[in-house]
């Protein structure tokens, strides 16, 4: 009996051995497998013989142990290690591994599936699968750009001819400075100078080019008109604009302008000619044109030489006008360029006009908002000190689109435009508008939503996967073609986003390896084969006893 023992203990040794071999060859062979969790054998002791029992100790004798003898080996488990695999890089968008204790959704013939093999592409049908096998990638699908509530799962798919109507714009956000030091957009002052040429027969005219607050031109226009007083000039004065014909938009005579001697044989203003400007007097103020100047000509002599008289606004400065332009997009997609400029009225406040050209609206003219804005003494802006409140150009777009009403978002506080000390820069930030598009690629980010890009440069999410985790994700059981079932003692299944809910992100390009390591491997190999060798060692010489004890009865 002892003797078979033995031979039945080695041959429990062989055949566990030979398991762990099995499982170090399979994990070997799948060392390039997407996504494969290696496994490991552990070894328990099997039954145990009695062979006598032990016994308490007494006030006579010592106890004694137990004598007994093992009858061999047996399997006490076989367990997946589930550690994360590195991550081959790819560049493929639909390739995606896993970083973290989560596993994709797939089904397949109806029922669902798990793994961690991202090798994924789409189909005829749009259906975002499994390169292996065609299983469906499960997740939730978009409506109108936003993922809807809830954990229901439903098959990822993608129309590839996607296509999204043209969204019109609502608000333009605008950003930039206007320098505070700047002078004021309008013309100031206009100076005459020189002389006036005493034997000049008839009348003669002089003009300069002068700017209302818009930065708009005009042009002044001076007449001097000699009476049949020696030395004196009736003046008159006519502003044009700048359209062609020119038309007046204001006129003025001031009479008359005497000339004395100055005791130098200079012919110089009289002072009672000098008082027509001072004041109220040589101001030309015209409210229509947003214009007002004040016109100084003091220093102007006549005299019996050549005529020098010239008049010049602000020394000739360019008006300061700051401005900046942007597309914006009607409800059928078309763009429309909308122009917004700003000019300094005084200190800390500016005017600004916003304004579409008329080749571009239903009624052919030019349709335009006017506003100011206050700054705060540090440049910035408060919220009621722009005029209108909330300013919004409307307007009924050519083609027949709806009308458009876009709010011009001048930013709070130091948050858009500022007025500071820097150079002048008016920058259109961006509009919530878009022309109708095409989708031209996809893009999945680290939590699974499958963003669309569309031919008009925008980005809208069409998807998101999600993921499954499982209270014991180790009795998960393997299906072949690197998916896996649940179990009943895996534990009910806990759909979830990726992120923080399920503790695990995705990355797209990338593929997750094998886990196995071979130095490993190779190492529980020659245990496994030390082990096989050892226990025929023992059937061996326990064949050998038999044979002699056999040999007895010769």
């Amino acid at each position: 009996m002892a003797l078979s023992m033995s031979l039945f203990t080695g041959f429990s040794g062989l055949r566990n051995h030979q398991r762990m071999l099995d499982i170090v060859g399979n994990n070997i062979a799948n060392v390039n497998t997407l996504g494969f969790k290696k496994s490991r054998i552990l070894f328990s002791d099997a039954l145990n013989q009695f062979i006598q029992s032990g016994s308490k100790p007494n006030e006579l004798n010592g106890g004694t142990n137990p004598f007994q003898v093992g009858l061999g080996v047996k399997v006490n488990s076989i367990d997946r290690n589930w550690t994360q695999g590195s991550l081959l890089s790819t560049g493929l968008v639909t390739d995606l591994a896993l970083q973290g204790p989560g596993l994709f959704i797939l089904k397949y013939n109806g029922n669902n599936y798990y793994t961690r093999a991202g090798s994924f592409q789409f189909d005829s049908d749009g259906r975002l699968v499994s390169s292996q096998n065609g299983a469906i990638v499960q997740g939730k699908l978009a409506i109108d750009g936003k993922i809807p509530p809830g954990n229901n799962l439903e098959d990822i798919v993608i129309d590839t001819n996607l296509k999204i109507p043209a969204v019109a714009t609502t608000q333009i956000k605008w950003g930039g400075n206007l320098e505070s030091d700047s002078a004021l957009t309008r013309t100031e002052n206009v100076i005459q100078k020189g002389n006036i040429d005493s034997d000049l027969p008839g009348p003669f005219s002089i003009n300069t080019t002068v700017y209302n607050e818009f930065g708009e031109a005009y042009n002044l226009v001076l007449t001097y008109t000699k009476t049949a007083n020696p030395n004196e000039y009736d003046l008159s004065w006519e502003v044009f604009d700048s359209s062609n014909p020119p038309v007046s938009v204001g006129t003025g005579t001031i009479s008359p302008i005497q000339f004395v001697d100055d005791g130098n044989g200079n012919f110089v203003m009289s002072d009672a000619s000098k008082a027509l400007f001072d004041g109220v007097n040589n101001r030309v103020n015209i409210a229509g044109e947003n214009l007002d100047f004040v016109f100084d000509s003091t220093s102007t002599t006549q005299n019996a030489s050549s005529t020098t008289l010239s008049i010049s606004a602000d020394d000739d400065r360019e008006p300061n006008i700051v401005s900046g332009s942007i597309n914006v997009f009607d409800s059928l997609g078309n763009s429309h360029l909308v122009t917004v400029k700003f000019t300094k009225i005084g200190d800390n406040q500016w005017m600004y006009v916003a304004s579409v050209p008329g080749t571009e609206t239903a009624s052919g003219q030019e349709e335009s908002l006017t506003g100011t804005i206050v700054f705060n003494s540090d440049g910035s802006i408060s919220p009621g000190n722009i005029s209108p409140s909330d300013p919004h150009l409307t307007f009924d777009p050519s083609g027949g689109a709806d009308t458009l009403s876009v709010a011009l978002n001048f930013g709070t506080g130091f948050e858009g435009v500022t007025q500071t000390s820097s150079n002048s820069k008016l920058l259109a930030i961006n509009q919530d508008g878009a022309t109708s598009a095409t989708l031209n690629d996809i893009q999945i980010d680290q939590y699974g939503n499958i963003q669309g890009i569309f031919s008009n440069g925008t980005s809208r999410i069409l998807a998101q996967l999600m993921v499954a985790n499982f209270a014991n994700v180790e009795s998960l059981a393997s299906e072949g073609e690197n998916m896996f079932s649940a179990q009943p003692n895996s534990g009910d299944v806990i759909i979830s986003t990726l992120g923080a809910e399920s503790g695990t992100v995705v990355q797209s390009g990338a593929l997750e390896q094998s886990n196995v390591d071979l130095s490993q491997e190779f190492t529980e190999m020659i245990i496994a084969q030390r082990g096989f060798q050892a226990n025929t060692r023992v059937i061996t010489t326990a064949d050998t006893i038999l044979q002699e004890t056999i040999n007895l009865v010769r």
